[in-house]
């Protein structure tokens, strides 16, 4: 293959420059590793990847695969051009007719010389020859004029041999050219070592973090996808609660319509037959001859029937006037009651588990630490209680729970009195009891969130104390656990819950609450009780 073949085979299309670092997608086709990132970075948020060549598309972002053979053929190949360009860049200087490429340079003649004028040029010492060079006359001093042998090594500088006897480098330490640059290429090639033990460390770094994206990208995309399930279920089930709703006020609508329909007919009869009786009665209150309104019946005939003993229709005066209050508000009270269930329901859509049932273990509270008889408080006391000393019990002001988790998704809340110090959070029940390595957040067993006397708050695990940047105003905290995610949250209960911090790690043993109060010298009677 020619070379200008090769060039381009060797091309980046995206960069169009000699690959660097090249890698694989799943189509075959190769790209630079910083330019392929940054066309699928660009691509992030569209939810399809594609390869810039041939468009064939991805519906996750697809691996990078160094592709090593690649990387050595296009470093071979940029080593060969430089060869070629630093041989071809420099001519003999007495192949004057056509240019000839020099192999060496005699920095005595201050010529550069092909092969054939390099056979017959002299041999004596004070003709030294050296790579071909354009700048020959960097290798002679400025001063002196004359070649550069030695280099001093308190100066850092290239001397001459007259140099070396002058004042400001007499007495130096020096070495010839050769010792000082195999010295100096010795030093080189450790940094070299070191830069690619750096390099390689990279590497992985960058290939764990791909890894920890990948794996981020998918948990939140399953989150997402459990998120809208719970959501459109929850919209389903208003929906359908609304539509029974308004089915069932609809239909005590209609019933209550036609009922007050009958009655107001009912009255309109009644009504007509009441403005007979009047216009008769004006009637024969109008007429002057006495006999006519005489021989009419009596007059109580013509009176209201309700006033006689009540109307057989309408029920007399027994029938209280209809407000439309017969609405039956029990079914709709009881879908109601439907809904805030459906609503209170979310909450176990989120986490799977009811609050932790969490029991304080009284084996394991230190003596300066009151137990409540639910075991749900503990209490700083300077009472030292008359407990046996074990291997179990803390000696430090702390007590675990009972109850250790191996599985699963739980949460507990605890309630804090304040003012003083104190600690809570989660550890293995292998955590040591004495010294003070055992207080949780001091050792690689234990995570743990603090409030400090200056009323400041951090999280700590294995000695190591990050600070929180916000106060927390409330005196409720909630910690949730995901054993299987390896994820231990510390949550603030206000209005609304704010999130504080989360641990991550790979849980190998039982996870046990543990509570910590200062000694009651400096708390007083502080407590923590843990929230039913």
């Amino acid at each position: 293959m020619a070379s200008a073949d090769l060039r381009d085979e060797l091309l980046c299309s995206i960069c169009l420059s000699t690959f660097k670092d090249p890698v694989t997608l799943r189509c075959g086709h190769d790209f630079c590793w910083v330019c392929i990132e940054r066309v699928l970075d660009t691509q992030d948020g569209s939810g399809v990847y594609s390869c810039p060549d041939c468009r064939k598309r991805f519906q996750e972002r697809p691996t990078l695969m160094r592709n090593i053979n690649l990387h050595n053929v296009a470093e071979r190949f940029l080593i060969t051009q430089q060869e070629k360009e630093e041989i071809t860049g420099i001519c003999c200087t007495y192949c004057v007719d056509s240019p000839v490429p020099a192999v060496r340079s005699c920095l005595h003649c201050e010529a550069s010389l092909c092969d054939k004028h390099l056979r017959v040029h002299s041999k004596s010492p004070e003709h030294v020859l050296s790579d071909p060079s354009t700048s020959l006359e960097k290798r002679k001093c400025s001063v002196h004029k004359k070649i550069l042998e030695y280099y001093c090594t308190e100066d850092a500088a290239c001397i001459c041999v007259s140099c070396r006897l002058a004042r400001e480098h007499r007495g130096h330490q020096v070495e010839t050219l050769d010792e000082a640059s195999k010295k100096k290429k010795n030093k080189l090639r450790n940094v070299l070592q070191k830069l690619i033990t750096k390099r390689k460390e990279t590497e992985e770094r960058v290939r764990s973090l791909e890894e920890c994206k990948r794996k981020a990208q998918e948990k939140a995309g399953g989150e997402a996808e459990r998120v809208t399930a719970l959501c459109t279920d929850i919209r389903r089930r208003v929906d359908d609660l609304e539509k029974k709703l308004l089915s069932e006020i609809s239909r005590q609508e209609k019933e209550e319509s036609l009922s007050l329909s009958a009655l107001i007919h009912q009255l309109e009869i009644k009504k007509d037959e009441l403005s007979r009786k009047m216009r008769h009665i004006e009637e024969l209150c109008n007429m002057t001859d006495p006999l006519t309104v005489l021989q009419e019946p009596d007059t109580g005939d013509l009176c209201d029937p309700e006033e006689e003993g009540g109307d057989e229709d309408t029920g007399g005066h027994d029938e209280q006037p209809h407000d439309g209050d017969d609405l039956d508000v029990a079914v709709i009270s009881h879908t109601l009651h439907t809904l805030c269930e459906v609503i209170s329901g979310i909450r176990s859509g989120i986490y799977e588990e009811d609050p932790a049932d969490i029991l304080l273990d009284v084996t394991t509270a230190a003596n300066n630490l009151l137990i409540s008889d639910d075991l749900k408080t503990a209490t700083g006391t300077e009472e030292k209680q008359k407990r046996p000393e074990t291997a179990e019990r803390f000696q430090c002001n702390q007590v675990m729970s009972r109850r250790g988790f191996t599985s699963g998704r739980h949460y507990w809340d605890v309630e804090i009195s304040r003012p003083g110090w104190w600690r809570v959070g989660m550890c293995y029940p292998s955590i040591v009891r004495r010294g003070d390595q055992s207080l949780i957040g001091e050792n690689n067993k234990s995570w743990s969130l603090e409030r400090s006397y200056h009323n400041q708050y951090s999280v700590r695990h294995d000695s190591k104390e990050i600070r929180l940047p916000d106060k927390i105003c409330s005196d409720r905290v909630r910690i949730c656990l995901d054993y299987e995610v390896g994820q231990l949250s510390f949550y603030e209960l206000c209005d609304p819950i704010r999130h504080l911090h989360t641990f991550t790690a790979a849980f190998s043993e039982p996870l046990h609450a543990v509570l910590h109060i200062d000694h009651p010298l400096f708390c007083g009677d502080d407590w923590i009780r843990i929230c039913s």
